[in-house]
């Protein structure tokens, strides 16, 4: 049985080995294609690895027998914004082609919406499977308002912190750890964060409308952080109220004779 789970255990990383090797060699075609700069290709290449190194360990420390079908799903998608996030970086020296980089992101983004269902109809949904489907839509907003930064200001770039703000906080912040209930609003929120850092990101429309759509998607996020931030706040706060009550309607200890 050991040496079954070991060998289970070495086809989990050989998968992940061949997602970063799949990851390195879409970006060599396409980096190829257009030309890619230095920057690009140094940071596609950083982030294949990268990505391989931390879901090495995360499989490692987890512990799953098998990867999962909605796993390979999320990683594709993580091959994708590997190389949204090269062509971002390369930006900054030339402009990558608005089709191939609005296309990709376009996939990406569709792909948020099924691996989750894959691993709810195939029975196969992990901790460890949500925290990477989680992951990837994080950097993937954070890559696409650092390349909306350029156009409209550093302003933008509220967008794809503030969930990592959200999680250093937590750490000084232990209240904010707690688990929230299921929210409709807020999953369409984050979904929409997405798809409207995209449609500015298109260029379809002119600096007015891009504006507007782009300060929409930071009033959402403001308002679902906010609100979610407000319930840990005050649900931290109740079981030290209910403890007070407590002890105020208990009645005083009676003095001792001396």
């Amino acid at each position: 049985m050991a040496l079954n789970n070991t060998y289970e255990a070495r086809l989990v990383q050989q998968e992940t080995a061949v997602g970063a090797g799949l990851q390195i060699l879409l970006l060599a075609l396409l980096g190829t294609a257009i030309g890619m700069g230095p920057a690009g290709w140094l940071t596609g290449l950083a982030f294949a690895i990268a990505t391989w190194a931390v879901l090495s360990r995360a499989l490692h420390r987890s512990r799953l027998r098998s990867f999962g079908p909605a796993n390979r799903v999320t990683l594709g998608r993580a091959t994708l914004v590997g190389v949204v996030t090269a062509l971002v970086a390369d930006s900054f020296e030339s402009s990558p082609p608005v089709t191939l980089f609005v296309g990709l992101t376009a996939v990406a983004l569709i792909l948020d919406g099924v691996d989750g269902k894959v691993a709810r109809r195939t029975g196969t949904s992990t901790p460890l499977g949500a925290r990477f489907d989680m992951e990837v839509d994080a950097f993937l907003i954070l890559v696409l308002s650092v390349y909306v930064a350029t156009a409209l200001g550093p302003w933008v770039l509220l967008i794809g912190v503030m969930r990592y703000a959200f999680v250093a906080a937590a750490r000084v912040l232990p209240w904010l750890n707690a688990p929230l209930p299921p929210s409709t609003a807020r999953k369409t929120v984050a979904a929409l964060q997405g798809v409207l850092l995209l449609l500015a990101a298109s260029g379809l429309l002119p600096y007015p409308g891009t504006f507007a759509v782009v300060a929409s998607a930071l009033g959402l996020l403001v308002w679902s952080f906010g609100r979610d931030i407000l319930w840990l706040y005050r649900t931290s706060r109740a079981p030290r109220a209910s403890v007070a009550a407590v002890l105020e309607l208990m009645p005083e200890p009676e003095p001792v004779a001396s």
